[in-house]
């Protein structure tokens, strides 16, 4: 037992974790610390972990109830808690040559699709590329305070349509099957959410939107771009090199991320993730 010690990763957002061993439960006192970091920060690496998939999952429900993903293919055999990110055939122990799930490398916040989308996401890092497949991660409670007071008087009330569907075909991915899409339909959420923890405004966009309720499709389009556009300015960006072993963990809520592409066919990538789910946007 022993108190987390916390360094900041960057400018930016995001903290180290170091000091905690995250295959034994922690105290009262070492979670409280966590979490604190966690509102503080939004984004916590906790380096050099050794875990299994059941410390994960037990790790991650610390913080909330665990989604089980929609999309079927990709969860883990034997623990429909994680989905499982790779590019490794786990039959045969190669590399498949090709990215498994192309969703992941455009701009979203995870589950933004559902009416109860993410609190957090917990990664385990397994194994890793050495070169690209790092995780970007965007501030969008900073992104929304630098907005100009006329787009911000704009976007009071407006809400965006969420459609899982639509943003796997845009990426080229196969349609969903018909009951993947009854258990995903699309939902509207506001397109400025209030953080529950702080209290703090968030620009709540993903490229999950499909358009923007109540605008004509051209005017959707537009805005949706413009704010994507200035939310992912490299002022309110954090790029994430990972290693084997990392945990990192995000707040969905006031952040939205996207993978860097690499090598699938020379370099290996396999990743445990966990989802823990939050309130609807308000």
């Amino acid at each position: 037992m022993g108190t987390p010690q916390i360094e900041p990763l960057s400018t930016t957002m995001g903290a180290d974790v170091s000091g905690v061993d995250l295959a034994r439960e922690l105290d009262g006192a070492e979670f409280a610390a966590i979490e604190a970091a966690f509102h503080r920060f939004k984004l916590l690496r906790f380096p050099a972990q050794r875990i299994s998939e059941t410390e994960q999952i037990d790790f991650s429900r610390r913080f909330g109830k665990l989604q089980v993903h929609v999309l079927d293919q990709f969860r883990h055999p034997r623990h429909p808690e994680i989905y499982v990110l790779s590019n490794v055939d786990r039959e045969t122990g190669r590399t498949i040559g090709h990215h498994p799930d192309m969703g992941t490398l455009t701009w979203h916040s995870d589950l933004s699709f559902q009416r109860q989308p993410a609190l957090a996401t917990i990664l385990y890092g397994i194994e890793t590329p050495a070169v690209g497949g790092e995780t970007q991660f965007a501030d969008m409670a900073a992104a929304y305070d630098a907005l100009d007071g006329a787009m911000k008087r704009r976007l009071d009330g407006l809400r965006a349509i969420h459609d899982l569907d639509v943003s796997r075909r845009r990426m080229g991915e196969a349609p969903m099957t018909e009951a993947q899409r009854r258990e995903a339909p699309p939902v509207n959420h506001p397109l400025v959410r209030t953080h529950p923890d702080t209290g703090r405004k968030i620009l709540y966009l993903s490229r999950h939107v499909s358009r923007i309720d109540g605008l004509p499709d051209d005017d959707s389009e537009a805005l949706i771009d413009e704010l994507m556009a200035h939310a992912t300015q490299p002022r309110f960006v954090f790029g994430y090199r990972w290693r084997p072993g990392d945990v990192v963990m995000w707040d969905n809520r006031s952040t939205i991320h996207r993978a860097t592409a690499y090598d699938t066919s020379a370099e290996r990538r396999v990743i445990h993730r966990t989802v823990v789910l939050g309130d609807v946007p308000v």
